[in-house]
């Protein structure tokens, strides 16, 4: 019986072939393409760091799970091992529980989504949020489900593709989840949403500033 820790004893195995392209790297690029969680964690934490200095806990333990994720996905991609697949999933599992747990909201729904938001940036982030999260499952759908076609026309990295789109959608998603921390549970700052580096970019990368706190009469 194999050890948990061999190479290739977990009970999933992606569409792309094992150890084409390195004796020591089972799925290369699917291992490769984790280096976006590792850009995305301190990307999140330098962009938005007026939000991180007054909420410091969670933006530093949020990105630290981040990093966790990026770190297991590429052990697990690169030995297949049952304990890297395990570490892999708790690792997205934990990160979504922390999320939740620092960052859901007191009341249940955001008066924002329960009327109208009449912030046209807030609506064009979500929009491109949303987007990337289409793709990025429509290619881990790929990969498990269409394995045999791209195989055939000797493309079977799709599942490297949702790595670098879920980290794209994550850099959306989280300056849209901080908009509204600060908005309902931060009454002194206003938020604003910026882009980097700039609004005239084609591609842009959103973040949250805050506006100077309200000055108490």
């Amino acid at each position: 019986m194999p050890s948990i820790f061999s190479y290739q004893s977990a009970e999933v195995d992606w569409c792309e072939g094992n150890f084409e392209r390195s004796p020591v790297i089972a799925e290369y690029y699917n291992t490769i393409s984790n280096v976006s969680f590792f850009i995305l964690s301190p990307a999140l934490l330098y962009l938005n760091r007026q939000y991180c200095q007054q909420r410091t806990v969670p933006m530093y333990i949020i990105s630290a799970m981040l990093l966790c994720v990026g770190i297991f996905s590429t052990y697990f991609h690169m030995t297949l091992s049952y304990v890297g697949q395990l570490l892999d999933e708790l690792s997205i599992l934990w990160t979504l529980a922390v999320a939740y747990a620092f960052w859901y909201p007191r009341v249940y729904f955001p008066r924002c989504i329960k009327s109208r938001c009449d912030d046209k940036r807030v609506h064009r982030m979500a929009a491109v949020m949303v987007v990337w999260w289409v793709l990025a499952i429509s290619s881990w759908i790929s990969d498990r489900w269409l394995c045999g076609l791209w195989q055939a026309i000797n493309f079977p990295y799709f599942h490297s593709f949702w790595h670098v789109l879920i980290a794209m959608s994550l850099l959306y998603c989280c300056p849209l989840v901080i908009y509204f921390d600060v908005n309902y549970e931060m009454p002194s700052f206003r938020p604003k949403l910026e882009y980097w580096p700039s609004d005239s970019w084609p591609i842009v990368v959103p973040y949250v500033t805050l506006e100077e706190p309200h000055k108490q009469c």
